[in-house]
């Protein structure tokens, strides 16, 4: 089984499906995994497979390896669409986030000033003020929504700290708007027991916690890599297209990524 684990500070860029020709952040260390959840699909592996030896970058040597690689990229290309906060995990545990993405703000003004700053998170520490309040300064803050039933969470993204659902609803609404929803849909097993969220029953329930979020665009998608959990499955076109048109009926912005 392969596992995608990604250079430190810096990676790419890289074409996303998602988000275009995306320059990627990373403020975990390159040489293994730090995340609040454990996803059985996530394309770095289980988290005790993975266990770092290494520190996280500090923040000064985020900035110098940002700034060199924007230097790189003026001079001789591409152009990035984006500058993406990702890579081997959650990138808002790293003790200095916010003051990361304020130093990446001044960077990209000075040097591509029509890309977005981006930070994909699985939203697991928005209850921190400074990270909330970070993540508000950003161009697309995309964060994790995969159900809202309590003990799939538990089995499909395997949390490690204390997390509350209700209260995460609370302050994704607290926005106000300014946040993209991202939803893995996916089917297949896990130990035995189906995963499948494409059915009403995770669905509808999802769809309410939505509506009241009223988030400016909500991205669903499905697996693309490689699985540590290799029983699961990709879900169908048909499947999201489905999930699709029930959010585009609410007036929802919608993406799917096949």
């Amino acid at each position: 089984m392969s596992t995608v684990l990604y250079s430190s500070p810096i990676f790419g860029p890289i074409h996303s499906r998602r988000l275009g020709v995306s320059l990627g952040i990373n403020l975990l260390p390159a040489d293994g995994k730090v995340c609040s959840f454990d996803c059985i699909y996530c394309e770095c592996g289980f988290n005790k497979n993975h266990r770092t030896k290494s520190d996280f970058p500090t923040r000064e040597e985020v900035y110098e390896a940002l700034e060199k690689r924007l230097q790189e990229m003026k001079s001789n290309g591409p152009t990035p669409t984006v500058l993406t906060f990702a890579g081997n995990g959650e990138p808002t545990c790293h003790p200095m986030f916010a003051e990361i993405i304020h130093d990446t703000m001044l960077l990209r003004d000075n040097y591509f000033p029509e890309a977005k700053v981006c930070v994909l998170s699985n939203a697991s520490f928005i209850n921190r003020p400074k990270v909330f309040e970070a993540l508000k300064k950003v161009d697309d803050n995309i964060l994790k929504l995969d159900t809202i039933d309590r003990s799939y969470i538990q089995m499909l993204d395997r949390p490690s700290n204390d997390y509350d659902v209700d209260q995460l609803l609370e302050r994704l609404a607290a926005f106000n708007g300014d946040v993209i929803i991202q939803t893995m849909f996916l089917k297949g097993s896990h130990k035995n027991v189906s995963v499948d969220n494409t059915t009403d029953k995770y669905v509808l329930p999802w769809l309410d916690a939505i509506k009241k979020i009223a988030p400016q665009q909500v991205m669903i998608y499905t697996i693309d890599r490689e699985t540590p959990e290799l029983n699961l499955e990709k879900a169908l076109p048909i499947e999201l297209d489905r999930i699709a048109k029930l959010l585009s009926d609410q007036n929802i912005s919608v993406s799917v990524s096949y």
